[in-house]
C-alpha cells in the first residue's frame, strides 16, 4: 500500500511539472528569426559593427568584430550572454539588455544571412 501511494505521488508530481512548467517552456519556444524584421532593428549594431576596421576607445581600445557571416546560433547565443550579464562590454550589455528574444532572433538572421 506504501509503494502504491508513493508511486501515485510521484506520478502526480512528475505530471505537475511537465504540465505547469514544462507546458510553459514548450510554449515558449525560441522565436524564430526574421532577417527581413531586423532590418529596422540594425541601427544599433551598425555604429560599430558595420566600420571596417574599428575600434573603440571606451572603455579601453578595443577591436570591434564583424558582425555579418556570423552563424546566428552564434549570435544569438552572444547577444542572450551580454543580456544576462554573462559576457563583458558596457556597451554590447547596454544595447543587449534593450532586445526582446524576438529582437536577438531577428538580428541573428539578419547578420548570419549576410555572408
Amino acid at each position: 500500500m506504501k509503494i502504491d501511494i508513493f508511486a501515485t505521488v510521484v506520478a502526480n508530481v512528475a505530471a505537475a511539472i511537465l504540465l505547469g512548467f514544462g507546458g510553459n517552456a514548450l510554449a515558449q519556444a525560441a522565436p524564430k528569426g526574421s532577417a527581413e524584421a531586423a532590418a529596422t532593428k540594425t541601427s544599433m549594431c551598425i555604429g560599430c559593427h558595420g566600420l571596417v576596421g574599428y575600434q573603440t576607445a571606451f572603455p579601453v581600445v578595443y577591436h570591434v568584430p564583424m558582425i555579418s557571416g556570423q552563424s546566428p546560433d552564434y549570435l544569438t547565443k552572444a547577444l542572450q550572454a551580454y543580456r544576462a550579464g554573462e559576457r563583458s562590454h558596457p556597451s554590447m550589455t547596454g544595447v543587449a539588455k534593450s532586445l526582446s528574444d524576438q529582437d536577438i532572433a531577428d538580428l541573428a538572421a539578419y547578420y548570419g544571412k549576410a555572408r
